[in-house]
């Protein structure tokens, strides 16, 4: 009998034609095969956010290479090290002898993944397809989103009794549509378990109107839908220039609307962008709220980062999380992605997430990372902030504004660089190490004692961090 490794061994060889050399590094070569009981292969990733972004983005890549191997009716099992310090367990067993000191939980899989089959009307019964992990909770709030959220609320709060119907959210990828659509969903589910509540993507809607055409079951797929109290339908987009589908899915969007209920739906463009989609569904769309999703800004993305790294069981040092934020702009999936891999990283080296593990993940992610802060920077910024010329930062004036301005450079220069004390004063007109160290004590006594003037520090930082970011 083959044994667990050689079958996963042959599933990468599959997998590794499919993906680019990074993915496949940073997904797929982390997973330690387990077990194989029959038809049931066991695989060990690194943790919870490494298990949600394999069944988010390679799933069906995964279920495929283990059916080659393992045949229709393969089963994967996945056991996530709960850890923080990413300590291995010494022995992987299934779930039906793991014992409550081992530091797994164990999530089985299906083969074949079916969210739902069209059944009959007197045998529904309607499983709603959300994702628990996706909640309002922890969906952090910033500029980006702030309407698009607390419309989802207002939506959640009263669902089919608000003017957002339909909801319809839109922006690019990675900013957190589906997401907000399954808080959307799960906060139903909490204040009004009695509503049926559906989740669908539009090519699964596609994939299962097509497949009543063939069986001639139109009908019954048209009544299944009319009986959802709340329909979220996600990537809305991909409907267009499906004529059949569109006509079938107006019929259903009228019937729930005029019934009072609930249509959310998510798009990468704005209703009026959609292009080869059907006049009378754009105007349809636009009936409710559509809210758009911005890329957040730097605040957000930290905080976003905080919190899902909180949630991991790990506390971030405040330069980490700045760096990882500073770096990942524009997609909160690129984020999230980024954070798996630097707790895969640090689980699997045993090592602790600092600045210089963080920036050997990033280098994977995006083509150039920021630039080291340099004792000439800060120079630049202090003289632009206080309107000076920086070579007066360097001169020998004792006029306070100037001397104030100069002892401030050698404190950031000193607290933001890994120069010397020699170095630094070096960069000031060659003063020797003890001025800069009275002048950084200087500063120290004022952010001590006057508010106003921390405020300019905090501020002056921030500006030199995001600056030399860009």
């Amino acid at each position: 009998m083959i044994d667990h490794n050689t079958i996963w061994q042959r599933c990468l060889q599959t997998i590794r034609k499919q993906v680019n050399a990074q993915s496949f590094r940073t997904w797929f070569e982390p997973i330690q095969p387990v077990a194989v009981n029959e038809n049931i292969l066991t695989i060990l990733v690194p943790n919870k956010f490494f298990y949600e972004w394999l069944e988010e983005n390679y799933v069906s890549l995964l279920r495929n290479a283990l059916r080659q191997e393992l045949g229709e009716k393969a089963q994967l099992e996945y056991q996530i090290m709960m850890n923080k310090a990413g300590q291995m367990t010494q022995k992987a067993r299934r779930p039906s002898s793991v014992s409550p000191e081992d530091n797994t939980i164990t999530v089985q899989k299906e083969a074949i993944k079916n969210p739902f089959v069209i059944p009959g009307i007197k045998k529904i019964k309607i499983a709603s397809q959300l994702n628990p992990t996706y909640t309002f909770e922890n969906y952090i709030e910033g500029d980006c989103n702030r309407l698009a959220r607390s419309a989802g609320m207002a939506v959640a709060k009263k669902p089919g009794g608000t003017a957002f119907n339909p909801l319809f959210i839109f922006g690019k990828v990675g900013l957190g549509k589906t997401h907000l659509a399954h808080a959307i969903g799960n906060e139903v589910k909490t204040k009004f378990p009695g509503k049926t509540l559906l989740y669908v993507s539009s090519e699964k809607f596609t994939n299962q109107f097509i497949e009543s055409l063939k069986n001639n079951a139109v009908n019954d797929f048209v009544n299944f839908y009319q009986l959802i109290d709340v329909l979220v339908i996600d990537d809305i987009q991909f409907l267009a220039n499906k004529q059949k589908t569109q006509d079938i899915f107006f019929h259903i969007f009228n019937q729930l609307h005029q019934n009072g209920k609930q249509l959310v739906l998510t798009s990468d463009r704005p209703p009026k962008d959609l292009d080869g989609m059907e006049e009378r569904l754009i105007s349809r769309f636009k009936w409710g709220l559509s809210a758009d999703l911005q890329a957040p800004d730097f605040e957000t993305r930290r905080a976003i980062v905080e919190s899902k790294m909180s949630d991991e069981g790990y506390q971030l040092p405040d330069d980490v999380s700045e760096f990882i934020a500073y770096n990942i702009k524009s997609n909160i999936r690129e984020l999230e992605g980024v954070l798996v891999s630097l707790v895969a990283q640090s689980s699997l080296n045993r090592r602790e997430v600092d600045i210089e593990l963080a920036k050997e993940v990033i280098k994977n992610f995006v083509s150039e990372i920021s630039k080291e802060i340099t004792v000439e920077f800060i120079q630049k910024m202090v003289a632009e902030h206080y309107d000076l010329n920086v070579e007066k930062l360097k001169g020998k004036t004792r006029k306070r504004s100037i001397v104030i301005a100069r002892q401030l450079s050698m404190y950031l220069a000193k607290n933001m660089t890994n120069k010397s004390l020699k170095v630094i004063g070096d960069n000031f007109g060659g003063r020797d190490h003890s001025t800069v160290i009275y002048s950084c004590k200087a500063v120290g006594d004022l952010l001590d004692t006057d508010d106003i003037f921390k405020n300019v520090v905090q501020e002056l930082e921030k500006k030199i961090k995001m600056s030399v970011y860009d």
